[in-house]
């Protein structure tokens, strides 16, 4: 199933523009896209504040990397600032997306 995204009117896809498009073209309706997209995310963002990777076939893999803390510096001030050990997100593309996007020719450098 082919899904069609000339409707867009802003370069991002937010999550109304993915529940307005399985509610046009999959045919469920705006209620259930709705809640649908919802979970999906929901599922994903649990997922990782539980320390599990979410791996989407052909897509990508979502996982979790603890940072050490470390020196930092306000850039204004120029004051030394201790910057806290965190966990944040990153992002892998699969070779199968990565592919996708090399086929795709660039419109902003193609003239």
């Amino acid at each position: 199933m082919e899904l069609s995204f000339e409707s867009l009117e802003t370069p991002a896809l937010t999550k109304a523009q993915l529940a307005d498009l399985l509610f046009e073209q999959i045919g469920l309706n705006k209620r259930e896209s709705k809640d649908m997209i919802d979970a999906f995310f929901d599922l994903i963002a649990q997922s990782l504040v539980d320390g599990t990777d979410v791996k989407i076939s052909s897509f990508g893999n979502f996982q979790i990397r603890t940072k050490a803390p470390r020196p930092g510096r306000n850039p204004r001030t120029g004051e030394a600032i201790p910057i806290e050990a965190r966990r944040a997100v990153t992002f892998h593309a699969s070779h199968k997306l990565k592919e996708q996007i090399q086929g795709v020719s660039n419109p902003k450098v193609d003239n």
